[in-house]
C-alpha cells in the first residue's frame, strides 16, 4: 500500500495569529458555514455530552438515542433528495450532507448505503452545473474520509477517479468546480489508492495543471490561480506518500522551477510554492542526507525578500500571512529545522513536525473545516494517518474531571487578553506618538 511508506514517520493553512492557529485561520464565507454547521449539529455527540448522558440517567440516554434516529432519519431522506430532479432540492440536500458527514462520524450507517450514495453521486457530478459538482466533490472528499481505505474507500476511489479528472482537465468547466474536484481527487486518492500505478497517474495528471504557469510569461486569471493552488496543493500531498523513485524524478524536474511562481501576484501561490519547496527539500532529505540544492544561495535570497516583505501594495493580512509562513520556510531550507506546533483534540495533542506532516493535516483541515478535532478524536480512519492509535474510550468521570469551570475559564481567558495586549503594544508601532 503506498501510503504506508511515509505515514509512520509523518509526525496544519491559512492566517495568521498565534503559532497554533496560523495556518487555521479561514474566510468569512468558510466561517459563516462553521457557525451554521454548529447550529445545525449543535446536539452532535461530545465529552460534554456523553458526561451529562452518564449523570442525568437512562431518561437521558433515551432521549438522546432518539434524537440519534431522527437525525438518521433526515439523512436517509437527504441521500435521497440527492436523486430528486429539482437542483435546489439536490442543493438542500448536498449542503446538509457537507454538514453533518463533516460533523459526525457514521462509518456503519454510510457502508450500508454506500453504493445508492455513490451513484447517486457519481450522476450528479456528471450532470450537474458547476455549484452542483463543487459541492458534490466536497461531499465525496467527507465520505471517502468516512469510508477509509478498505474495499468500500478503494472501489468509491476507482468509481469517481474517471469523472473527477475529466472535469478538472476540461477548460470548459467552470473554475470553482475545477478547484474542488482538484482537491477531492488528491485527498481520495491519498486515502484510498492501493494500486502505485492509480497514485503515480493522478499524481502526473495533477501536475500537469499547474506546470503550465511555468512556461507561461502571463500571469494567470484570479479565478485559474485558484485551480492552481488546489493543483499545487493536492499534487503535494500525494508527494508525501510516493515511492522514492517518483520522489527522486520530482526533484530533479521541480526544484529548478518551482521557485519562479514565487513571483506570482496570488499570495496563495506564493505561499503553496514555497511551502512546496519546503516539502521537496525534506524529502530530498530524506533520501539522502546528503542532499543539496545547487540553487540554495538564490533560493534563499528570493525567500528572505518574501519573509520581510512591506509593500504597501499588498494586504496587511496578506503581508502577515506571507511572512510568517515564508520566515518557518526560510529557516528549514538554511538548518533544516522544522518549527513543531501542537493540535489539541479532546485530552489528546498531536505533534505536527514536519513539513509532510503540515501538508498532510491542513488537506483534512480545509475539508473538515470545524468538525476536524471530532474526527482526530474518533475517526479511525484519521487516526491511523496521523498514527494516533485507536479511540479513547473515556468514562464520564474522567471527562468531567478534564473540564474546568465556567469562573475558571473565564479568567484564564482574560489573562491571556491581558499578556496579549501588552505583547502587542511592545512591537506596535510607536510612529504616531512620535509625531
Amino acid at each position: 500500500m503506498p501510503r504506508d511508506r511515509r505515514r509512520g514517520n509523518q509526525s496544519a493553512k491559512k492566517g495568521s495569529g498565534s503559532r497554533g492557529s496560523r495556518n487555521g485561520t479561514r474566510g468569512d464565507s468558510e466561517a459563516s458555514e462553521d457557525e451554521a454547521a454548529s447550529e445545525v449539529l449543535s446536539h452532535c455527540s461530545s465529552g460534554s455530552e456523553t458526561v451529562s448522558v452518564a449523570e442525568e440517567g437512562t431518561g437521558n440516554e433515551l432521549d438522546y438515542q432518539a434524537q440519534q434516529e431522527q437525525r438518521l432519519d433526515k439523512l436517509k431522506e437527504d441521500i435521497e433528495n440527492i436523486m430528486d430532479k429539482s437542483v435546489k432540492t439536490r442543493l438542500t440536500a448536498l449542503g446538509n450532507l457537507r454538514l453533518v458527514l463533516s460533523s459526525l462520524v457514521l462509518e456503519d450507517f454510510l457502508l450500508e448505503r454506500r453504493i445508492t450514495l455513490t451513484e447517486a453521486l457519481e450522476r450528479c457530478l456528471k450532470k450537474g452545473k458547476e455549484e452542483e459538482q463543487s459541492l458534490v466533490a466536497i461531499v465525496l472528499s467527507l465520505l471517502s474520509i468516512q469510508l477509509g481505505c478498505g474495499a468500500e474507500g478503494e472501489e468509491l476511489f476507482r468509481c469517481v477517479k474517471p469523472v473527477l479528472i475529466n472535469i478538472v482537465t476540461d477548460s470548459n468547466a467552470g473554475l470553482s468546480a475545477r478547484q474542488s474536484c482538484a482537491t477531492c481527487l488528491g485527498l481520495c486518492c491519498y486515502i484510498a489508492a492501493e494500486d502505485v500505478e492509480d497514485l503515480i497517474s493522478t499524481v502526473c495528471c495533477l501536475e500537469g495543471i499547474f506546470t503550465s504557469c511555468y512556461s507561461n510569461c502571463s500571469a494567470p486569471s484570479p479565478a485559474l490561480q485558484g485551480l492552481l493552488c488546489c493543483a499545487i496543493q493536492s499534487w503535494a500531498l500525494l508527494l508525501t506518500i510516493c515511492p522514492a523513485t517518483h520522489v527522486q524524478k520530482v526533484l530533479e524536474s521541480h526544484l529548478p522551477r518551482l521557485p519562479g511562481i514565487l513571483s506570482s501576484e496570488s499570495v496563495s501561490l506564493r505561499i503553496a510554492s514555497g511551502e512546496n519547496l519546503a516539502l521537496l527539500h525534506e524529502l530530498g532529505h530524506d533520501l539522502d542526507d546528503e542532499f543539496f540544492y545547487e540553487d540554495t544561495d538564490r533560493l534563499c535570497v528570493s525567500l528572505k525578500a518574501l519573509a520581510t516583505d512591506s509593500n504597501k501594495y499588498r494586504a496587511k493580512t496578506d503581508r502577515r500571512k506571507q511572512r510568517s509562513i515564508f520566515r518557518d520556510v526560510l529557516h528549514y531550507i538554511e538548518n533544516s529545522e522544522f518549527q513543531e506546533e501542537t493540535i489539541k483534540f479532546g485530552l489528546e495533542v498531536m505533534c505536527v513536525d514536519s513539513w509532510a506532516r503540515r501538508r498532510t493535516y491542513n488537506a483534512f483541515k480545509k475539508i473538515l473545516g470545524s468538525g476536524i478535532r471530532h474526527h482526530l478524536q474518533y475517526n479511525e480512519v484519521l487516526r491511523e494517518i496521523f498514527s494516533l492509535g485507536p479511540p479513547l474510550v473515556l468514562d464520564a468521570a474522567t471527562i468531567k474531571a478534564s473540564k474546568i469551570s465556567r469562573v475558571e475559564k473565564h479568567m484564564f481567558n482574560s489573562a491571556a487578553f491581558k499578556a496579549r495586549t501588552k505583547a502587542r503594544n511592545r512591537v506596535r508601532d510607536k510612529r504616531a506618538d512620535v509625531l
